[in-house]
């Protein structure tokens, strides 16, 4: 039973979004109380301004909410609109609530003492300012709190502190919604990936289980020769070597590497069960360096071509035919595979390795998973030899490890 696709929270992100908000909200504190130390009496304004990031972390938060509850999660350019929305809300907000918790708080008794350009001595204390007059007694001037204001000098306060806030929650907003663009965006690369790996998985699953129904058909048909005509002897071991090729390639992951050992081991059997086929006109050549043996590349890739290299060059020929596999080093760090068809007495009969013919797996799907394994560090190189015949190359990266 296939399980019903996961469905994504609106609100999958609240971690990340309270980090920030709460990140966003101690900067703004800790330059609050660096600055309060300047002064002499840092805890008064400390603890005025505990209302302060305790409101504009609420509201941070709100906008947070309504970003994600009136916006579609693809859709940046309504989650920007509702941000910068909630941005004006939340300023005007947090003024208003400033502006009517100025009546309940003290004021920082912070003693500032300076001299006017007229000559007096003037002192700050709090929210009193004591001129000191020649000849005359101090005045005193007491400031009136927010809330004792005329209504219009008030909404006047409500607005200056409202332009204040207003860039503080922008800022977080358009860090949020940059912060969402950037996961969505690696949320596409990755589900794009994803796909493609899928792809190339499905491709590859496609080569193992697609063996060329021709070779299957022509095996059994030699099989049935060798039988009636006595020959059991050969009957069995063929028998035997296409059961052993069909259990070592069907029990291959398709996306695991193989060594080159273990690649050229699953092509002799292979080419066991066509030379019972071919007895007189099959001949073969291996030649690997053991330097080599260990270096890894995708499974079964070199299947099509060896297949291709029967069919079209063995099968369409009355003469013998020599298929050899090589394999040596072009540099420390890189190698080349080739599989050849040619004459073993010489000649120039055109042998020939179809690519797109059969099954429709052949040289063109070896050279898109040599190049979806190793990209640009390798290469896939085929055409008739000069002296006559095929040749493959392979050219790829030495990896003996993954």
């Amino acid at each position: 039973m296939t399980p019903a696709p996961q469905v994504r929270s609106r609100f999958a992100d609240w971690p990340l979004a309270l980090k920030s908000i709460l990140g966003f909200w101690l900067f703004y504190a800790l330059t609050v109380i660096a600055r309060a130390f300047l002064g002499s009496d840092p805890w008064t304004v400390i603890e005025n301004r505990i209302v302060t990031v305790g409101c504009g972390i609420v509201l941070t938060y709100c906008i947070y909410l309504a970003v994600n509850l009136l916006a579609p999660a693809p859709n940046l350019r309504r989650r920007a609109v509702i941000a910068g929305a909630g941005t004006v809300v939340a300023a005007a907000v947090l003024s208003i609530v400033l502006i009517w918790a100025d009546r309940f708080q003290d004021k920082p008794q912070d003693e500032v003492h300076y001299i006017s350009r007229e000559g007096y001595h003037v002192t700050e204390l709090g929210n009193q300012m004591i001129i000191d007059r020649p000849n005359q007694p101090p005045m005193v001037i007491t400031w009136p709190r927010a809330s004792e204001l005329p209504p219009y000098e008030q909404f006047r306060s409500a607005a200056d502190l409202m332009v204040v806030w207003l860039f503080f929650f922008a800022a977080w907003s358009a860090f949020y919604i940059a912060m969402v663009a950037q996961s969505e965006a690696h949320g596409a690369q990755r589900r794009a990936a994803d796909a493609e790996a899928a792809a190339q998985s499905a491709q590859v699953r496609a080569l193992r289980y697609q063996i060329n129904p021709h070779f299957l058909f022509n095996t059994l048909n030699s099989l049935s020769s060798l039988v009636m005509t006595g020959r059991t002897d050969r009957a069995e071991a063929m028998l035997l070597a296409l059961s052993t090729f069909f259990r070592t390639s069907l029990s291959l992951d398709p996306g695991a590497n193989v060594t080159l050992a273990e690649e050229i081991d699953l092509q002799r059997l292979y080419l066991d069960i066509e030379k019972a086929r071919f007895p007189d006109r099959l001949h073969v050549e291996i030649d690997v360096p053991e330097t080599l043996e260990q270096a890894r590349l995708p499974a079964l890739l070199l299947q099509p071509i060896v297949e291709n290299a029967i069919k079209y060059g063995v099968s369409k020929s009355r003469k013998a035919v020599m298929l050899r596999i090589e394999a040596r080093h072009l540099d420390d760090h890189r190698m080349v595979v080739e599989v050849s068809n040619r004459l073993k007495n010489g000649g120039r009969e055109e042998l020939t390795a179809a690519t797109h013919e059969g099954t429709g797996v052949g040289l063109a799907n070896v050279c898109q998973r040599l190049d979806a394994r190793f990209g640009n560090r390798a290469s896939c190189r085929f055409g008739a030899m000069t002296a006559g015949g095929y040749k493959v190359s392979l050219t790829m990266p030495i990896e003996t490890n993954g």
